[in-house]
């Protein structure tokens, strides 16, 4: 199968599809690759390494883009409908539950598109080409944070550790699953004062194994919310509702009680967000202050650290990759996980959740 690795251009968006390891090991199973010249030079990888693994490195996004299958990080954007095209295979991730336009032009196309984000194994919302940068998002939570708490970036001139004599910084996390999990675990590293909201006691237990005394665990209801965000110093929201938008869980009125200065990293941001008054925010220009409040929305954190995203990602997709290479569609028979990762194929919408956001598309 002819394999195409575009260049990503999302803003400031440095990771690649595929790295020169997982490009060898495509070229070991029999297919040709094309890498769009410099994609992988934001991650740290040459064009000279995707030539020595086996890809032929070709000049424009057209040339990678005309081909059976197209392995991406970000969602093809605006500018890239075009390349769109019927019979093709896009993975990457997709989020469209938060972009109905980016949902229309793939209906329209024709292309089989399958999300990493909804890719699901059995059990309870095992999502693994999520997880890995739900990880790294998790921890850049709580770094990005701590940088917009300064006072030279919009903050209050909090910092999360404290000194002796001092109290330290409350971190308040929405959501205890792996972006929330990873964002206490650098939180508590920091020497904050930690809690965690969720709605699944059984997830909460877990956490009290993982963190015992040192995280606060609550459950998640209006009241308990409104109390732990007035107090924060750093809100960051990591709610996932899979392949759903996220839901609102702090009002604009919640946001203008919180102390002037403090600051909200809204990891769901690419589902829509749970902080009203949070809106998208790219990584040239990531932050705004609204209500008093610095607001953080880039949803595309990972893109920070490019060479570990890429590769943490890599070691996730490549099988799956490798599986769609050697396959086709066939391989969404074979593989349940996989083909539960389908949002839209033959002019259809037919992921459920999905479907649920834009009743409308269904046909």
């Amino acid at each position: 199968m002819e394999i195409g690795v575009p260049k990503e251009t999302k803003d400031q968006e440095f990771r690649v599809g595929l790295s020169p390891s997982s490009v060898r090991v495509l070229r070991e199973n029999g297919h040709k690759i094309f890498v769009q010249t410099q994609a992988g030079t934001g991650a740290g990888f040459t064009d000279d390494e995707y030539s020595s693994a086996g890809a032929e490195i070709v000049p424009t996004p057209e040339a990678v883009w005309n081909r059976e299958l197209v392995v991406k990080v970000k969602e093809p954007l605006e500018s890239e409908y075009k390349f769109l095209q019927k019979g093709q295979i896009v993975f990457t991730y997709l989020h469209l539950a938060a972009d109905r336009k980016l949902t229309e032009s793939l209906i329209d196309c024709g292309t089989c598109a399958i999300a990493y984000e909804t890719v699901e194994q059995p059990g309870a919302n095992k999502l693994p080409l999520l997880s890995p940068m739900s990880i790294i998002a998790g921890r850049l939570s709580v770094q990005f944070g701590a940088r917009y708490l300064e006072r030279q970036q919009g903050g209050r001139g909090v910092l999360l550790g404290g000194v002796p004599g001092v109290k330290p910084g409350k971190v308040v996390i929405l959501g205890g699953g792996v972006v929330g999990t990873e964002a206490a675990r650098m939180a508590v590293g920091m020497g904050a004062i930690v809690q965690i909201l969720d709605v699944n006691v059984e997830r909460l237990s877990y956490l009290e194994t993982l963190f015992g005394s040192r995280v606060e665990l609550l459950y998640s209801n209006s009241a308990h919310i409104e109390a732990a965000v007035k107090e924060a110093d750093l809100l960051i929201g990591a709610v996932l509702v899979p392949g759903r938008r996220a839901p609102i869980l702090v009002s604009r009125e919640l946001v203008q009680k919180m102390h002037a200065g403090s600051v909200i990293v809204d990891v769901a941001v690419d589902q829509g967000g749970c902080v009203e008054t949070l809106r998208t925010t790219s990584h040239t220009n990531p932050i705004y202050i609204e209500e008093g409040v610095v607001h953080y929305g880039v949803p595309n954190m990972p893109g920070a650290v490019p060479w570990t995203a890429t590769q943490a990602l890599n070691n996730s997709t490549l099988p799956y990759v490798v599986q769609l290479a050697n396959l086709g569609l066939k391989a969404l028979d074979v593989n349940p996980a996989l083909a539960k990762g389908v949002n839209v194929q033959n002019h259809r919408l037919v992921h459920p959740a999905v479907q649920e956001v834009f009743p409308d598309l269904v046909s």
